[in-house]
């Protein structure tokens, strides 16, 4: 923002009363300078200018990409209707779940400009290190206690365990964006909490599930850091090294990450699907061995269980997150920012864990539910919140006043 200043003789200037004066000399109360106070600021942003459009083909990348959770939801219908459609997939696993999460990760690592993030990190440590705490203390204390409530195998309770353990997803960001929260706070904690999973998620994982199977938390640390670290980093570091590949590839680097993101989901859904149909199968028989559909019957097989296990685990992210935030002060924007985060886990990660580490394929269960339920759990929301206005105007008006002085 540039300003200019001109001089003139001041015998060429006409007299004027000092603005604020009243004709006995006294000063106008303050509350009538503001309204003057924005017109100067609004003026003053008007003068900037204006920020550059992108061309129109990366609107319709940057539109491609935000609709995630649709890639999802299909993905799991194909899953259904046709299983063999990923068995080109399945087969290489879990060599080709590791790498699909390496290319998401190294998606993001090229997208993120650690200058930024490191000022943000420095100018909001306490709402930042709040998220992140939040992340790794409510969602895994919940994924303990509904396993257990819900009566899931051990298996499966380990699976929602790992699930819940597991950073935030990248695509809290998008839904974040939707929501009118505060976006540069939601992904600085997608950065800090998966920087942060080498070692909580092996951590938390082995005190909450080595009451159930044998947990190696060294093996789940150096997996963690090959698959997520180690291509983030390698992502941001492509910035300097060769920066020209990097602006060239840029545009279509989050709608490439959120297809392999779906197709890993989908993979591990449809790998998973034929055991459920048994398990769906066994329960619709009664003890005399006579058909017993219906909702009972759904709920008693191992596909209810996780569903509604899942769902109860990222409502309970949702709300707590967002309750503790607002307990604790934040503003509305921070507190939907913070809720969606804490409520949207890296699934992808998970699967990449349970089907490297855990010889149950059930393990990997409720983290293939989560990509689908998550996301349309996390959209709902999104949009709902995009229709409810999260700013105060008071505040906007001391906010414009505070930074003019």
């Amino acid at each position: 923002m540039s300003f200019g200043l001109s001089l003139r003789p001041l015998s060429s200037l006409p007299w004027r009363r000092p603005e604020g004066l009243l004709p006995s000399g006294r000063r106008r109360p303050s509350s009538s300078v503001v309204p003057r106070v924005a017109g100067i600021r609004a003026q003053q942003r008007s003068r900037e200018p204006p920020a550059p459009r992108r061309p129109g083909w990366e609107e319709v990348m940057v539109t491609a990409a935000s609709l995630y959770p649709l890639y999802v939801t299909a993905g799991g219908a194909v899953a259904c209707v046709k299983p063999s459609a990923f068995s080109w997939f399945v087969e290489r696993g879990p060599g080709s779940y590791s790498c699909a999460l390496g290319f998401i990760m190294l998606a993001m690592g090229i997208t993120l400009d650690l200058e930024d993030f490191f000022i943000l990190l420095a100018k909001r440590p306490l709402s930042i290190l709040f998220g992140c705490a939040a992340q790794y203390t409510i969602m895994p204390v919940f994924g303990a206690i509904i396993g257990k409530a819900m009566g899931l195998s051990p298996a499966l309770s380990v699976g929602l365990i790992l699930l819940a353990c597991c950073p935030g997803g990248t695509a809290s960001n998008v839904v974040t964006l939707i929501a009118q929260g505060d976006v540069p706070l939601s992904i600085v904690m997608t950065v800090c909490t998966t920087l942060s999973a080498v070692f909580l998620t092996p951590t938390l994982t082995k005190i909450l599930a080595g009451a159930y199977v044998p947990v190696d938390a060294v093996k789940l640390s150096i997996s963690t850091l090959q698959v997520v670290v180690a291509p983030l980093l390698l992502g941001s570091y492509m910035q300097k090294v060769v920066p020209d590949f990097v602006k060239v590839v840029t545009p279509f680097a989050p709608l490439l990450a959120v297809l392999a993101s779906s197709l890993l989901a989908s993979s591990v859904f449809s790998e998973n699907l034929v055991r459920l149909r048994q398990s769906m199968a066994a329960a619709s028989n009664g003890i005399d061995g006579v058909p017993n559909f219906g909702l009972k019957s759904f709920l008693s097989g191992d596909l209810g269980a996780v569903i509604i296990s899942v769902i109860l685990l990222h409502l309970a992210g949702y709300l707590v997150g967002y309750t503790s935030s607002a307990i604790c002060g934040y503003k509305e924007r921070q507190r939907r920012a913070i809720s969606i985060e804490v409520g949207m886990q890296n699934s992808s990660l998970g699967v990449v864990l349970a089907s490297s580490h855990f010889t149950s394929p059930l393990v990997s269960l409720p983290c293939a539910m989560s990509a689908v339920i998550m996301n349309i759990m996390g959209s709902t929301l999104g949009f709902i919140w995009r229709y409810v206005d999260p700013s105060d105007p008071p505040d906007r008006l001391s906010s414009d006043v505070d930074n003019s002085e």
